[in-house]
C-alpha cells in the first residue's frame, strides 16, 4: 500500500486519469454505441453496450457521437454512467456583422430560439476576406490585422448567452478564400496561369493554394481558437478549390491530387482539433450529392465522409439549373430537391451525419419566388422525413421571421 501510495504521488496521473465508462442517451437511457472517446492524442469507441475504455496519462476527455451535444469531462468523476444529450441541429445563419453582443439581428435570432425548435446558431468566425469575428491569440492572424473589423468584444460572454439560452454554437471558417492571408504572403496564393499574378475571383477576392500546407496549419490555427472559445462545432466552408479553370497551384492539379489535398486538410485539423472535443463539419456545393467525379474541386461525399463528422451540401433549389429533378423550375419544388439530394447520397453517407444547408431567401432564378413560410417548413419537412442531422437555414443578411419557423 505505501508503494501505491508513493506511486500515486510521484505519478498521479498516470495511475489515475485511465478511465472505465458506460454511454447512455439521458432521454432514453438506452446505450449509446460507436461514440468517440479522446484526450488530445488517443481516441477509442464505445462498444455496442455503450462501455468505453481509455488509456491515458491526462485527465480531461471528450465525447463526441452523432445526434448528441458534445460532452467533456474529467477522469476524477465520481460515476461511470454517462449521459449524453440528443439534438437535432436546427440552426440559423449568424452574420459576421450579427455576431456582437448587442446587435439586434442577434436579439431576434434568440427570440425565435426561445419560442420555436431552433436550437442552434451558425456563427462567422473567419469570413470571405479572412477576417475574425474576435480577437484571438493566434499571433500571426493578428498581425495581418485579422482581428481589425472584429465585431464581438466578448466572445466569452457570448458563449455564455448562447449556453444560456441552450444554444448549440457552430463557428464557421471560410478556409481557402482568404485575401487577408494572400496580401501578406502571397507565394500561398493561386496565380493565373497565363502571368503568374494573382488570381482574385469575381468579387476581387484573392484565394489561398489548397496544396500550400503553411495556409492549411493556419486556417486550423484560427479553427482552434473558435475550439478554444467554447465552440461546440467547427463549420468548414470554402473548402475546396475554385470552380475555375487556367489557375496555377504548387501541385498538378488533377482529381486525385485536389482530393488528397482536402484529405490532408482535414486530417490535420482533425488532429489538431481532437483535444477540444468539437465536431467538424463541412460545406459542399449541392451538386456533390448528383456528381460522378469531384466537380474539379477536390470534393467527394466518399473522400468528406471519412475525415468530418458532417457534411453539409448547400441544397438551396435556386441553385439548381432548369431541368434538374425533371423539374422546369425547381425553385418551386424545395421538398423535392432536398429529400431527392440526400436520398441520392445514402450509399455513401448515413442521413443521419447529413445537415444540409436551406433556402431561407428569395429564389434568384427567373421565379423570383419569395421563400416564405409554406418553402421553408417544405424543405424541413424534407430533412425530417429522410432522416438528418437536422438542418441549417441560410440568409445572407440573416433575417429570419419567426412565423416562419413555427411548425
Amino acid at each position: 500500500m505505501k508503494k501505491l501510495l508513493l506511486l500515486s504521488a510521484i505519478f498521479p496521473t498516470l495511475l489515475l486519469a485511465s478511465f472505465r465508462g458506460y454511454l447512455i442517451d439521458n432521454k432514453s437511457a438506452l446505450p449509446i454505441a460507436n461514440a468517440t472517446i479522446s484526450d488530445s492524442k488517443i481516441t477509442t469507441k464505445s462498444d455496442k453496450n455503450g462501455l468505453f475504455f481509455i488509456d491515458s496519462n491526462e485527465t480531461l476527455y471528450h465525447v463526441k457521437a452523432y445526434g448528441y451535444r458534445p460532452l467533456s469531462f474529467n477522469s476524477d468523476l465520481n460515476t461511470s454512467m454517462i449521459a449524453l444529450e440528443p439534438i437535432k441541429v436546427k440552426a440559423l445563419y449568424l452574420t459576421f456583422w450579427g455576431a456582437s453582443n448587442n446587435s439586434g439581428t442577434l436579439k431576434k435570432i434568440l427570440n425565435i430560439a426561445d419560442n420555436t425548435e431552433v436550437n442552434a446558431v451558425v456563427v462567422d468566425v473567419k469570413n470571405e476576406y479572412g477576417s475574425t469575428s474576435f480577437l484571438t491569440n493566434f499571433k500571426q492572424a493578428n498581425s495581418y490585422g485579422a482581428q481589425k473589423n472584429r465585431t464581438n468584444r466578448n466572445i466569452q460572454k457570448f458563449i455564455r448567452t448562447m449556453k444560456a439560452h441552450h444554444i448549440y454554437t457552430i463557428a464557421r471558417i471560410v478556409t481557402f478564400k482568404d485575401e487577408i492571408q494572400v496580401s501578406h504572403n502571397p507565394e500561398y496564393a493561386i496565380k493565373k496561369d497565363v502571368n503568374n499574378t494573382i488570381w482574385r475571383n469575381h468579387d476581387n477576392m484573392a484565394w489561398v493554394d489548397p496544396f500550400d500546407k503553411r495556409s492549411r496549419d493556419y486556417t486550423i490555427s484560427i479553427a482552434e481558437e473558435a475550439a478554444k472559445a467554447g465552440y461546440d462545432e467547427i463549420n468548414f466552408d470554402y473548402i475546396r478549390f475554385p470552380a475555375k479553370l487556367g489557375l496555377k497551384y504548387s501541385q498538378q492539379c488533377i482529381q486525385t491530387k485536389r482530393v488528397k489535398a482536402i484529405e490532408a486538410f482535414l486530417d490535420e485539423a482533425k488532429k489538431r482539433l481532437r483535444k477540444y472535443g468539437v465536431f467538424i463539419s463541412v460545406d459542399t456545393y449541392g451538386n456533390i450529392c448528383w456528381g460522378k467525379d469531384d466537380n474539379g474541386i477536390g470534393q467527394t461525399v466518399t473522400s468528406l465522409a471519412k475525415h468530418a463528422d458532417y457534411l453539409c451540401p448547400m441544397l438551396y433549389p435556386s441553385g439548381f439549373s432548369s431541368g434538374s429533378f425533371y423539374f422546369k423550375h425547381p425553385s418551386l419544388h424545395p421538398y423535392d430537391v432536398v429529400y431527392r439530394s440526400i436520398k441520392k447520397i445514402q450509399d455513401r453517407i448515413p442521413s443521419a451525419r447529413v445537415r444540409p444547408w436551406l433556402q431561407g431567401f428569395r429564389d434568384y432564378t427567373s421565379q423570383h419566388k419569395a421563400y416564405k413560410k409554406v418553402e421553408i417548413q417544405a424543405q424541413i419537412r424534407a430533412t425530417e422525413d429522410i432522416g438528418t442531422d437536422g438542418w441549417m437555414l441560410w440568409s445572407p443578411s440573416s433575417k429570419y421571421k419567426l412565423e416562419y419557423l413555427r411548425k
